[in-house]
């Protein structure tokens, strides 16, 4: 079983893939999680996560559903994938911890470069057109590789941590997800056409329209799927944004 969570189509793209290259069930993380909570796992099988990285870290969903979630059966292998523009900090320990909490270990997690996503911050941008072709091109050989691992139960780590990712996850990270994690800087431009893309694209069902415009709710996971989806780029995030481009993967 492969679970994902994807905001803009990133991970949603490299479980995809994932799960046909092994022959696995694939389900979106939040399409699954109801009261109980409870995977029903066939004997032997292999537990595999598809998440982007936040903040150097797992998304605070991901976390969420971890501490949440049972299973029927232990799982015999349980690994992550983790996907990211650049570097992972200490994602994979933090995700081992999680995991470990549960009784359960996961000797195994990988990163795949992908392109640019987060925008929200200065300096931070979608990746140019070419560079974007060239992470997914890259990507698919990267994802045959871990593929091989996961069907031979590799215990392995192989993530791009980067420079200084223990300040990035364990100093860093906690800053970003108490003053970042917010919808209160969404707001649109007279650009707006009352469309309803990024109610639809909201995986957290955190966007409504009122009045014919989108307001945003409590429950934001920063997954920027409500700006990327925005056919007249008309979601801004404060000033952050302004002039910033967009990007989606939706085959």
């Amino acid at each position: 079983m492969l679970l994902y969570f994807s905001g803009t189509g990133n991970s949603r793209w490299v479980a995809n893939l994932l799960g046909k290259l092994l022959d696995e069930r694939v389900y979106a993380l939040l399409d699954i999680w109801g009261d109980e909570l409870l995977l029903d796992l066939e004997e032997e099988e292999a537990l595999g996560f598809v998440f982007p990285v936040y903040a150097w870290g797992p998304p605070a969903l991901v976390s969420g559903f971890l501490s949440k979630v049972r299973a029927n059966k232990i799982p015999s292998y349980v690994y992550f994938v983790c996907t990211c523009g650049d570097d992972t900090g200490k994602t994979a320990d933090i995700f081992a911890r999680a995991v470990q909490e549960k009784g359960w270990i996961s000797p195994a997690g990988f990163s795949v470069i992908m392109p640019e996503t987060y925008v929200c911050l200065p300096g931070f941008d979608v990746d140019p057109k070419d560079k974007e072709q060239k992470k997914l091109r890259e990507a698919v050989g990267r994802i045959e590789d871990i593929a091989r691992y996961v069907a031979a139960r590799t215990d392995k780590v192989d993530c791009k941590e980067g420079r200084f990712p223990w300040i990035k996850s364990y100093l860093i990270r906690p800053l970003f997800n108490r003053f970042m994690t917010s919808a209160k800087s969404f707001h649109v431009t007279d650009a707006c056409i009352s469309c309803g893309k990024c109610v639809t694209a909201c995986p957290l069902h955190n966007v409504r329209l009122e009045k014919k415009h989108p307001v945003w709710g409590q429950n934001c996971a920063m997954c920027l799927s409500c700006y990327h989806h925005c056919p007249k780029h008309a979601i801004e995030y404060g000033r952050m944004t302004k002039h910033k481009g967009q990007f989606t993967l939706e085959r």
